[in-house]
């Protein structure tokens, strides 16, 4: 089940939230986690099982840590983790590593073929967070099962984040109150990402779809970097609408779920990029691989070690293919070299380095897109080519048709839409604006056969 999907929005959401309002207080977790199970079983029932082991085997790792110490204490914390990585090696990566041994050594090992379970990569760093920070002694056990499914399994960010760190929720686990401030701004955030996700995502993300149908081989330059623009605009109002709906809906449920983007094309430099987007990857990162590495405490060169792995890891976490690793690294190459001396001349040329960070944005989304590295040959270049005038005529051809709508995207990525939106949002106009878009992603809903999540597959 999708957020941007009538079923959800008009049968979901409506049965869920009457048992769960009205329902006692004490009986809130147990509606959550039984209706989370409900939403994450409609799309794939077969690997609830897997969700319903972590469960049971972190919980019991958490009590295991909390009542041991020295040797046997790490010994519980190490096999929790070896458990948790483990499943998402087998099942993300384990193909991948299967077709490379093949194709080195030319043997025929048997690929397992096994289909990644929806959502595996955000919870297995979820409940790691709270496995690693109890071994830490940041936390302590969570000693009702429930409770801790319930964080693992929460609907919202269940399948595609933002990645919640149980320290940020424990409380709000516990004991929270639903006010009907909450609910407004819970409904408001959840259309205004509905809206990014249907009406801008899904529209310019047609015109990437139209490039894919038609072979890169095909296109001309300037249709190329139109490409490039309306991916880099699908993926961030794809991925942002998804998040403000998972933040709106916890807000209706008593949770404040953090931040995941903050305008990140605004950014000036691709470290800041790397600060507004998808912000709870990357502090995910930080907290429980690169400073635990020694950050940049140990000299230049352990520094450039550990970023390394950091974004190697971050690139292979997002797919088991060679295209997302070298995303990684891309972007390894460029924070590095902003580290030694970019920044400093970024700083002075504020102009020069909004084109710097936009242009190698959409070179880095392009990179991530295109898995086949002969189409992506083929793809960059299509960038750098100079045909004649009248191979160009097909871009003018998609501006017609996706002109407006990439537009709407460059406008609303920037910041000052949503501040002067945030301050009439419960006003009568702010009212009408976010009716008027409800209506318009019903609409479009009932008509639209293209509604994919990108980082579904992910």
């Amino acid at each position: 089940m999708v957020f941007s999907s009538l079923l959800f929005i008009f049968w979901f959401i409506p049965v869920f939230f009457a048992v769960y309002w009205l329902v006692p207080a004490k009986l809130r977790n147990t509606v959550l986690f039984l209706g989370s199970i409900v939403f994450y079983a409609w799309g794939e029932p077969v690997y609830l099982i897997l969700i319903f082991i972590s469960i049971l085997v972190n919980y019991l790792a958490g009590i295991g840590i909390e009542q041991t110490e020295g040797t046997l204490s790490k010994i519980i914390f190490i096999s929790s983790m070896v458990f948790d990585f483990g499943m998402l090696f087998v099942f993300k990566y384990t193909g991948f590593f299967v077709s490379n041994i093949n194709g080195i050594f030319g043997s025929s090992i048997s690929d397992l073929h096994l289909t990644l379970p929806l959502g595996i990569s955000f919870y297995t760093f979820q409940i790691a967070s709270y496995v690693i920070d109890l071994y830490r002694g940041k936390i302590k056990a969570e000693h009702s099962p429930l409770t801790l499914g319930t964080y693992l399994v929460m609907f919202p960010q269940l399948i595609a984040g933002p990645i919640v760190v149980y320290s940020q929720v424990s409380e709000q686990l516990h004991s929270r109150r639903i006010t009907m401030e909450d609910v407004s701004d819970g409904i408001a955030t959840f259309i205004l990402g509905l809206a990014s996700k249907v009406l801008v995502a899904n529209s310019v993300g047609a015109l990437w779809n139209d490039l894919e149908s038609i072979g890169y081989e095909n296109i001309s330059m300037p249709l190329a970097w139109l490409g490039a623009v309306a991916f880099t605009l699908q993926i961030y109002f794809d991925f942002n609408g998804y998040s403000l709906m998972a933040i709106g809906l916890g807000k209706m449920l008593g949770f404040s779920i953090p931040r995941n983007f903050n305008h990140p094309y605004v950014s000036k430099s691709l470290t800041e990029f790397w600060r507004r987007w998808h912000m709870t990857l990357s502090g995910w990162f930080r907290e429980y691989v690169y400073i635990p590495l020694g950050g940049n405490r140990k000299g230049k060169i352990r520094t450039y070690v550990n970023l390394f792995i950091v974004w190697f890891l971050t690139g292979f976490w997002h797919g088991a293919g060679w295209n997302f690793i070298c995303w990684g690294l891309f972007f390894f190459v460029f924070l590095s070299l902003e580290k030694s001396f970019l920044l400093a001349f970024l700083e002075k040329h504020p102009v020069i380095a909004r084109i710097y960070s936009l242009v190698f944005i959409a070179l880095s989304w392009m990179i991530f897109a295109i898995t086949d590295f002969a189409k992506l040959g083929t793809y960059a270049k299509a960038l750098v080519s100079f045909p004649s005038f009248s191979a160009c005529t097909d871009v003018l051809y998609y501006m017609r048709n996706y002109g407006a709508v990439i537009i709407i995207g460059c406008i609303l990525s920037a910041p000052f839409v949503s501040e002067r939106f945030e301050r009439i949002k419960r006003k009568p106009a702010g009212v009408a604006i976010l009716s008027v878009l409800f209506f318009a992603c019903i609409c479009s809903l009932a008509d639209m056969g293209y509604n994919p999540f990108l980082y579904f597959r992910f």
